[in-house]
């Protein structure tokens, strides 16, 4: 323990004001110190991935004394009168887990492809999940997820029901704060369920009472892995449309875009039509998939 007595800890579940904290010594139901609510501010203080300091109370209970750095976040904003207010959904995550079905539901690029300039934008690096593996055979599932590896996301491919790839994914989540998010349908909870007995059904009623329940919608909360580390379901995740990005920096966050930027003859081209366009002669000469230039185009004119 410090000198001045504080334990440090993990914020793993955050509700109404009262905060989980795991430390060295268990796990500590606490409050927020009072001095560090004062003045204004335009963004959660405290949150489920805050690392912070915390002192023991006669009563038992804790007091958040110190907020850490925070390295990352992922962050919903939401513009108020006196300003936009940063919602943060989590702290400190270490990756990103975009959960995609193979087939049944068939996988949208342009879905995917939003899930991934987000956690760009967000500076957040992230994984892509193949799960139902089993209903498509290897070369077809490789068509649709392949390419994405050499744009720097890895992809696992999946199957809740035979095994298929849970170990490799295991140790990826190992020792490591992990954002859970995809579409309904892709079989979260069955992989979830999968990976660990029970943390799918426990994810899923967290889940649902952030969706529905009118007292339960600032909950929040990371599961502890048998393995080592924690992940966190991102049920607010498909609200973090791109809305508060400007068109003209949303190339930035296509790394097979970013780096053609200056060879373009204007500088402030569109991709779109303009001459001289070099994202567009990638595409045409076969060096960009036409589906990832088609969700830039979507993504920048409709902000879908």
């Amino acid at each position: 323990m410090p000198p001045d007595g504080h334990l440090p800890g993990l914020v793993v579940r955050a509700q109404s004001g009262f905060f989980s904290v795991q430390t060295e010594e268990g796990l500590l139901t606490c409050q927020l110190r009072g001095r560090l609510k004062q003045g204004p501010r335009l963004v959660d203080l405290l949150t489920v991935g805050d690392r912070v300091q915390v002192s023991r109370q006669a009563d038992g209970s804790g007091m958040v004394e110190a907020i850490e750095p925070r390295r990352q976040a992922f962050i919903r904003l939401d513009p108020r009168p006196r300003g936009v207010y940063q919602q943060v959904l989590l702290a400190n995550p270490d990756q990103l887990l975009i959960v995609f079905a193979c087939a049944r539901p068939a996988p949208s690029h342009r879905m995917l492809d939003r899930f991934l300039v987000i956690a760009e934008k967000q500076r957040i690096p992230a994984l892509i999940v193949a799960n139902k593996a089993d209903l498509l055979p290897r070369r077809q599932a490789e068509a649709l997820f392949g390419f994405y590896p050499a744009l720097g996301y890895p992809v696992f491919y999946t199957c809740a029901h035979s095994g298929e790839g849970l170990d490799g994914l295991r140790q990826r989540l190992a020792g490591r704060i992990s954002a859970l998010t995809g579409p309904s349908g892709v079989g979260k909870s069955s992989l979830l369920n999968a990976l660990q007995p029970g943390l799918g059904l426990a994810v899923r009623e967290v889940s649902q009472g952030f969706e529905q329940g009118r007292h339960t919608t600032n909950l929040r909360e990371l599961f502890p892995l048998a393995g080592g580390g924690y992940v966190a379901d991102m049920p607010g995740l498909r609200t973090l449309a791109p809305w508060d990005t400007e068109p003209e920096e949303l190339d930035g966050y296509f790394p097979e875009i970013s780096p053609l930027v200056e060879a373009c003859q204007f500088n402030d081209c569109t991709h779109a039509h303009e001459p001289g366009c070099a994202v567009r002669e990638a595409v045409a000469a076969g060096r960009m998939r036409p589906e990832r230039y088609d969700s830039y185009i979507r993504l920048r004119y409709s902000k879908e």
